[in-house]
């Protein structure tokens, strides 16, 4: 299983017109808050809100015509991508969730037409689940992050930041299963090899996070996060996405749900934009100010607009929220 540039070429053609050009746009309040120029890709335009659409629509493209349905295990935007591509082509999906995603995202796929099963209280529950419906249904199995087609679709996102803003410096990308991660290291690194490019992720339970530091996939507690897209493991047996991370990535950053929180304010407050706190671990780095110096511009990707909007608007209201036997405490934005 390989990935070269020139598959995420290949994946922006078929993405052309679809699930492309989302625009890039400064953030003027998190740029004056770290010193330096802050542009935000707004993956929250896609048509069903969230980056996954450009990995699902490239996996999808390529199936024979005689393919009888896929399925896929997912935190909610892969599922919400898979579904949406597969109706394009009248095809059958089968979403594999754990009890921990977010009746909100649940709902969403739903209404595409997807058949949603619920199993286990973790994204490895949800995999072994897909995987047998495959072996059992004849589905195609589409993984959310280590799959060549899939990170090659993400990676697109890659190829536009370059063609934009070719002075970045650095990029950061939220992190999970690491599809994300490793398409758009290639492409934006393949064109500017001294770019960095940064990993964030939420402090609880970041599974790829604790598999670099141990050089090899390892499983980790999924715990409740506003970062919930960014749950779950990243398979004992990956293939691609853990080892084009650790090739690709200049470094890891974890951050706290209190960070999240604030920067999810700040999108909303400055930005007037609605993002999951997965979107916003991007702003939450830059503003712990754990991210090395640079003098450059940097871009973070708001890769989600789907989060359970009676919890987002609580957060913004500076409710106290509850993440299992976790209680942020509410905080109103400015003080």
């Amino acid at each position: 299983m390989t990935l070269t540039l020139a598959d995420i070429f290949e994946a922006a053609r078929r993405l052309r017109g679809v699930a492309d050009n989302t625009p890039l746009v400064p953030s003027p309040a998190l740029s004056a808050r770290v010193g330096q120029e802050v542009l935000l890709k707004l993956e929250i335009a896609q048509p069903i809100g969230a980056f996954k659409l450009r990995g699902a629509l490239n996996a999808v493209a390529a199936l024979p015509a005689d393919c009888p349905g896929v399925t896929c295990c997912s935190t909610g935007n892969h599922g919400r991508g898979v579904a949406w591509a597969a109706a394009q082509r009248g095809l059958r999906a089968v979403i594999c969730m754990s009890a921990l995603v977010p009746e909100a995202k649940v709902a969403g796929i739903r209404a595409l037409g997807a058949e949603v099963f619920i199993h286990g209280r973790s994204q490895d529950e949800a995999m072994a689940e897909s995987r047998r419906r495959a072996a059992a249904e004849g589905l195609v199995e589409i993984s959310p992050f280590d799959d060549a087609r899939v990170i090659a679709g993400q990676g697109t996102i890659g190829l536009e930041l370059m063609a934009a803003r070719p002075d970045l410096e650095t990029i950061l990308v939220p992190l999970s299963g690491g599809g994300l991660a490793a398409g758009v290291a290639l492409a934006a690194r393949s064109i500017k090899p001294q770019l960095r490019v940064i990993g964030v992720s939420m402090a609880r339970g970041a599974a790829m996070a604790a598999s670099l530091a141990a050089g090899h996939p390892v499983e980790v507690t999924e715990q409740a996060s506003l970062a919930d897209s960014l749950g779950g493991g990243i398979g004992l047996d990956n293939r691609l996405s853990f080892a084009l991370c650790r090739a690709l990535l200049d470094d890891v950053l974890l951050v706290t749900e209190e960070e999240i929180r604030d920067a999810m304010q700040l999108h909303f407050f400055e930005d007037r934009l609605v993002t999951e706190g997965a979107g916003a671990v991007g702003a939450a780095a830059l503003m712990s100010g754990r991210l090395p110096p640079s003098q450059g511009p940097v871009a973070t990707i708001l890769t989600g607009r789907n989060p359970d909007m009676a919890g987002f608007l609580a957060l913004m209201a500076g409710e106290d929220i509850a993440l299992g036997d976790l209680i942020i405490r509410g905080k109103t934005y400015g003080t």
